[in-house]
């Protein structure tokens, strides 16, 4: 146990850099996520873990400050099964469909290519599973930045938004699908295993009688005019044992927060008043210390030359499989050149999603630490460029209002 006093500290100084970094890199206009991470990293063995950092940090308070950022972990999943709108795909399902297809398919296989180059070096486990979690890795797209990008830009309510984000939900779908099924694989083999096994009763258990008891919620909410603290009580005790069940089972408590998140009843005032309740909390103190947390995760200083070579390989299979794929994808159903290739820069953001699919590839053992901190930097990179790729997209476009307002014919054609 660490003194308390230290991990007050920490936690304190933890909050404190990430706001500070979080300003930063908004100023620039960047994901406030990115300027948080960065955080973490200099705090960390890279830079500032050999002046002071190892007396802030040292292992004996590390996993304190795990615990508390997991639990950000649960309830950041939750909010993104809450938000994740279902009926985003309305309308857009042709067009969603061929970028789903081709910004998943282009990146996952190119991913699993290099995945078999690394394998050797790199795979402490099942070969085969590692080979599919960096393919899932690569093909990810982050849903919850990627409507912060395009409500900063006042892009969310356009048409080329709404399908961006359309994508994006599809995406993020398939992504946390593979990562579940990846995760029962590496844990096939446990001891344990059998626990997997009632999986399908507890999806059943999920849709047949957790689903009807929350959606008796919006009956009480519209009957009391608010959210009651014993409203919100019953959905964390809910949604903290979907997570803890998920967790027994072996494929993470992040798939049990997310599900209960996806059958929350689709109540705009309930779902509003749910998320300033637990986005205060998370917002503010534990989604930052998840975030930093994985930047102490990161040493770059120890890395050995050749991983410059590994890291250019991630990077080309990461940007050039989300850009072709989402590009040809979208030029398949007949949305123009400049709208395809916006299109196929904004499914290339990882960001959040990304940062979490990593960090279960670290817990579960399937990545190792040099792997994992050089992911983590794609995660950055990809997050980072979407902004300004936009912004030199807008340059390069007849008019600004061309990029913000397409022609309604060349994405309804493809609808």
């Amino acid at each position: 146990m660490p003194p308390i006093d230290l991990l007050l500290l920490d936690i304190a100084i933890i909050v404190l850099a990430a706001r500070l970094a979080g300003a930063a890199l908004r100023r620039l206009g960047q994901p406030p996520v990115i300027g948080e991470i960065l955080a973490g990293i200099l705090l960390g063995p890279t830079l500032l873990g050999h002046v002071a950092g190892h007396r802030l940090f040292p292992a004996t308070v590390l996993p304190s400050l795990t615990t508390l950022a997991d639990v950000g972990l649960v309830l950041f999943m939750f909010v993104v099964g809450m938000e994740l709108d279902q009926t985003l795909v309305r309308g857009r399902g042709r067009a969603a469909g061929g970028i789903t297809a081709g910004a998943t398919i282009a990146p996952f296989a190119a991913g699993c290519a290099l995945a078999v180059a690394l394998a050797g070096q790199h795979a402490h486990g099942s070969r085969l599973v590692f080979v599919l979690f960096i393919g899932t890795a690569v093909a990810a797209t982050a849903f919850p930045v990627l409507a912060r990008i395009l409500t900063d830009r006042g892009m969310q309510r356009t048409a080329l938004g709404g399908l961006a984000l359309s994508s994006a939900a599809l995406i993020d779908v398939i992504a946390w699908t593979l990562l579940a099924i990846v995760v029962a694989m590496a844990s096939a083999a446990d001891k344990n295993s059998w626990h997997l096994l009632l999986i399908p009763a507890y999806l059943l258990l999920m849709v047949l009688v957790v689903r009807p008891l929350l959606g008796r919620l919006v009956g009480a909410f519209e009957r009391a005019g608010r959210l009651t603290s014993g409203m919100l009580s019953y959905v964390l005790i809910g949604l903290l044992a979907s997570a803890w069940a998920t967790q027994w089972m072996q494929i993470h408590f992040i798939f049990g927060a997310f599900l209960f998140g996806l059958l929350m009843p689709r109540s705009s005032e309930l779902i509003q008043q749910i998320l300033e309740r637990i986005q205060q909390l998370a917002t503010l103190l534990l989604l930052p210390i998840f975030f930093v947390v994985t930047g102490l995760t990161v040493n770059l200083s120890t890395l050995p030359a050749s991983s410059l070579g590994i890291l250019a390989g991630i990077l080309a299979v990461s940007i050039g499989g989300k850009l072709i794929g989402g590009y040809a994808g979208a030029r398949f159903t007949g949305i123009s050149h400049q709208d395809s290739a916006v299109l196929a820069t904004l499914v290339n953001t990882r960001g959040l999603t990304e940062i979490v699919i990593l960090t279960v590839g670290l817990q579960e053992h399937i990545l190792d630490t040099e792997l994992y901190s050089l992911m983590i930097v794609m995660a950055l990179v990809t997050t980072a460029m979407t902004g300004p790729l936009l912004a030199w997209f807008q340059r390069r476009s007849r008019a600004d209002r061309d990029l913000r307002d397409p022609d309604p014919a060349a994405v309804g054609a493809a609808r």
